[in-house]
């Protein structure tokens, strides 16, 4: 999550918060790699997943002082009604919680939403940071990251917003190693949408062989060979669109493609700019970093 700027409204005076306008890019994630290990007795399923962030998509979140708290959003639809919205989960949150003050929220929509990009959960994240910075909470990361995982699964990742192996539901983290830097990342968006609940209706958990933390230490070169999405399976066969972007990206020469977590986006990695931007597949194409 990258604080873009801050503006102080008002001249400082002792004993007054100054910072009172906060612009935030909040960047979307992929999944690299994601084993379905089993279901838990609360329902949820135990994961073992590769997240690393794409700085170059990203919604824009506005937050600053107010009156009284409200919500808008421009650019692409968001789908659910205002107070619905992760964003103001986010405030409420924070307000049960610290006593955050009330605040407006402007969400400008770029990421694609029901894409398995963490749009929406990178939103919330850029929320709950805003507010510890606008309200001099000073939270240390871990209450920040407890904060985050209460509102979802993935959450919490974008509080740390580094490569991290996700188990659990998604909200313990271990930092990962991994050297990115010369690829690009071409991401593709189908037009149809995957629910959470069609995602998991299909899953079959297993526990590999070979912990994911292992094969994610092999070479790039070899991730198509032993990596897996164990989501791919049934999504692809009730949504072959979806499987044929994911082809198109191979054609295209990508090095390793995949379905970012329960789709419908899915993403390919190439050593090469030019191969990245051929055939017009997408105008989402970023160098990694």
């Amino acid at each position: 999550m990258r604080r873009e700027k801050t503006v102080n409204k008002f001249p400082f005076s002792p004993g007054f918060h100054y910072l009172c306008h906060m612009i935030r890019k909040a960047n979307c994630k992929i999944n690299i790699g994601l084993d379905v290990l089993r279901r838990r007795e609360d329902g949820y399923h135990e994961l073992a997943t590769v997240m690393i962030p794409v700085y170059g998509l990203y919604d824009v979140v506005e937050v600053e002082y107010a009156a009284q708290t409200s919500f808008r959003a421009c650019g692409l639809t968001v789908d659910c009604p205002a107070a619905d919205n992760l964003c103001m989960k986010a405030v409420r949150l924070m307000q049960v919680r610290y006593g955050a003050g009330d605040v407006s929220v402007a969400l400008d929509k770029r990421i694609p939403f029901g894409a398995g990009l963490g749009g929406g959960s990178s939103d919330a994240t850029a929320v709950i940071l805003a507010l510890d910075e606008l309200f001099g909470l000073k939270l240390p990361e871990r209450e920040l990251i407890d904060c985050a995982a209460a509102l979802g699964s993935d959450t919490a990742f974008f509080v740390r917003n580094t490569p991290q192996l996700c188990t659990g539901r998604g909200e313990v983290m271990t930092p990962v190693k991994l050297d990115l830097r010369g690829l690009w990342i071409a991401v593709v968006k189908p037009d149809c949408g995957v629910s959470t609940r069609e995602a998991y209706a299909g899953i079959r958990p297993g526990v590999p062989a070979v912990p994911l933390a292992e094969r994610i230490a092999r070479p790039v070169t070899e991730w198509q060979t032993f990596l897996k999405n164990d989501f791919e399976p049934h999504i692809f066969a009730a949504h072959p669109e979806i499987a044929a972007a994911k082809a198109a990206l191979l054609d295209a020469g990508a090095v390793y493609a995949a379905m970012s977590g329960s789709g419908s986006a899915v993403f390919g990695l190439f050593d090469d700019e030019e191969k990245a931007r051929s055939r017009s597949l997408t105008p989402f194409v970023f160098p990694l970093q």
